[in-house]
């Protein structure tokens, strides 16, 4: 009876002291309500929506909800012609630019954490951070700027400079996977490397002062200190980079090709995202409705099981570093 008792007065205690911190905090739960709310009608009402991915819907009718049609609004894309270069250009970008993105991003923050100038620091990481506010509307007239086949520096002073005959560009389409993975290296390396600084600043300094007295050069430092203790940070980064390896950017792959009245380059950077948008806005937008949320159902759970099997790998290897 004495434990029964005990008991009780353990749980009495632990409500009221939830119920003082709640008082006591109940400002900032106040301040959490209009994030909450746009979170809810923006992230989570929608998702009634995912019907629609499964039903052939008729607006003609005023039906929200059609004839149920399981995976057949999916089914037509995977047969057509379209399908595997898509899913190829899809996968390999994203493939891409996880690995590349992932090693710019490292080898920024590890450069900035080498100035030991605050001024230069913030310059530095100022003029890298730039590029990510810039939107990719004015990136593709910053390129055609560039690329242009009549007025275009590269055609205009670079090549004649070099003694090369003018090229196309609009039209080259073995040259624009290379454009794209640079313009998005370049756009997101600054981003990508604050987490990374963050990580590097939390670490020890005591652990590269002890390894400079041992002899350790810079590289020494990097490669025995840093990249280890970053090792965690680095696994999550890739885990949830992984999860949207089935999305792309529509204003990389769409706006800056200029996919919207250049047909030469669709081979070369069609992805899943602009295929949908391109046939929405072609003007069969009642039936390509259905396809978007089926696609969008198709990529979210292709992401989704991407990420518990790269997480079950992870676990296997070493369960400290998973991500749950």
């Amino acid at each position: 009876m004495k434990k029964i008792e005990s008991v009780k007065q353990e749980v009495k205690k632990g409500k009221t002291h939830k119920r003082s911190e709640f008082r006591k905090n109940a400002f900032l739960f106040v301040m959490l309500i209009p994030g909450l709310i746009v979170l809810f009608f923006n992230s989570y009402l929608p998702m009634a929506g995912i019907v629609m991915a499964f039903q052939k819907i008729d607006f003609k009718k005023f039906a929200f909800f059609g004839k149920w049609v399981g995976l057949g609004n999916i089914k037509p894309f995977f047969q057509s012609t379209y399908a595997p270069v898509i899913v190829r250009n899809t996968l390999l970008y994203n493939l891409v630019f996880i690995v590349l993105g992932l090693v710019v991003a490292l080898a920024f923050a590890i450069g900035l954490n080498e100035l030991h100038g605050r001024g230069g620091r913030k310059v530095y990481q100022t003029i890298m951070f730039l590029p990510y506010f810039m939107s990719w509307v004015v990136l593709a007239g910053v390129v055609t700027g560039f690329l242009n086949h009549s007025y275009g520096y590269v055609n205009t002073l670079i090549l004649p400079a070099l003694g090369k005959e003018p090229v196309k560009w609009y039209s080259a389409k073995e040259y624009w996977p290379f454009i794209l993975i640079l313009l998005n290296i370049w756009k997101g390396a600054g981003y990508g490397s604050v987490m990374y600084l963050a990580g590097i600043n939390n670490i020890d300094q005591n652990l590269y002062e002890a390894a400079a007295l041992d002899g350790a050069s810079k590289w020494q430092q990097t490669w025995r200190i840093t990249l280890p203790l970053l090792k965690p940070l680095i696994i999550i980064l890739t885990i949830m980079n992984i999860g949207k390896i089935f999305n792309t950017d529509i204003g990389l792959f769409y706006t800056v090709p200029q996919l919207g009245v250049n047909g030469l380059l669709t081979k070369a950077v069609s992805t899943l995202d602009t295929y949908v948008y391109t046939n929405l806005m072609s003007g069969n937008s009642v039936s390509m409705i259905n396809f978007a949320a089926a696609a969008a159902f198709l990529q979210s759970m292709v992401g989704f099981v991407l990420v518990l099997v790269t997480n079950w790998i992870v676990r296997k290897i070493d369960k400290d570093y998973a991500l749950f």
